[in-house]
């Protein structure tokens, strides 16, 4: 049986107690330090977490990409590492952080993906029966896209969180940050309609979970089961390829930027810890302007030539 690490049980249980991570989020945190640390074990004899250098940290990075592991995943391992070293080096258990030195840059960093506007349109029109599992599903699709709101906030969203009468919710985020999201009138008449039939019908006699979202069984929706939802909701209403809920976060920040909200409420909005994370949205608008900017100034330009 393998020696429990001290630095990163201390590391996982500052996650868990202090920054409020999720079991899932830890648990990616804690896979990747052991792989690191396996790896170094395994090329150059890793003593302790201090003894590892700038050049370590080099040789590891290296060898992913010697093995093409996707950028995105190097980013990440990168990032676990840095946080880590940041924690030991706050609690005084490490002198020097080998991976201050170390840039690893995001080639071609994707810009998020979102749906246009009749896009949804089309899905909220192929939501208007009046079965409890449409019924739910309008409601459900309503809220993601009205308020930007994360699948796992959605799923975990219990009853007394949402304030039907001034349209807000009060969202309990990543690492215990709470903060309030607005809904307009439709999606109050969509929660309003699903919450007083609908949701009842699907609770039948089964006790109460407290969850804003039940499935068809009177079970708390697990974030699969959201996932596995949209795909089947938003193909069949003739949104084709493989969709996830996150788009209609990114649908929503997109959005608001596009009419002139500022990236301050916005990230006020969608609960992130950092401007720089909600900057990515400011990409994607400009992207879209100039588009727009090439397709109708060029050819403006062409046919004003034309007529010389």
């Amino acid at each position: 049986m393998a020696k429990e690490d001290k630095e990163i049980s201390l590391f996982v249980s500052y996650l868990k107690n202090e920054r409020g991570y999720s079991a899932k989020t830890i648990r990616a945190y804690q896979t990747d330090l052991e792989e690191i640390k396996a790896f170094w074990q395994q090329n150059g004899g890793f003593k302790n977490w201090q003894s590892i250098s700038a050049r370590d940290v080099e040789v590891y990075l290296q060898q992913l990409a010697d093995k093409r592991l996707a950028r995105s995943s190097q980013l990440r391992k990168m990032s676990t590492l840095r946080s880590f070293y940041h924690f030991l080096l706050k609690r005084k258990l490490a002198k020097i952080d080998p991976t201050q030195t170390i840039s690893l840059r995001s080639k071609n960093r994707r810009l998020p993906q979102f749906f246009y506007d009749t896009e949804i349109k089309q899905v909220f029109s192929s939501l208007e029966g009046s079965e409890p599992l449409t019924v739910r599903n309008l409601a459900l699709f309503r809220l993601f896209y009205t308020t930007g709101m994360r699948v796992s906030e959605v799923s975990s969203l219990i009853l007394r969180q949402v304030d039907l009468s001034l349209k807000i919710i009060l969202v309990h985020g990543k690492g215990k940050k709470d903060r309030y999201v607005a809904f307009d009138d439709q999606t109050k008449a969509a929660l309003d309609n699903y919450l007083t039939d609908a949701r009842k019908k699907l609770l039948g006699n089964k006790e109460d979970p407290g969850v804003v979202f039940l499935n068809n069984q009177g079970k708390a929706l697990t974030d699969r089961g959201i996932e596995y939802i949209m795909q089947k909701v938003f193909n069949k209403a003739g949104v084709s390829g493989k969709v996830h809920p996150h788009e209609l976060r990114h649908t929503f920040a997109t959005a608001m930027l596009n009419n002139g909200a500022d990236l301050r409420s916005v990230q006020e909005l969608l609960g992130h810890s950092n401007l720089s994370t909600t900057q990515i949205y400011t990409h994607v608008t400009m992207a879209h302007l100039q588009a727009d900017y090439q397709k109708y100034f060029l050819r403006n330009k062409k046919t004003d030539e034309a007529k010389k």
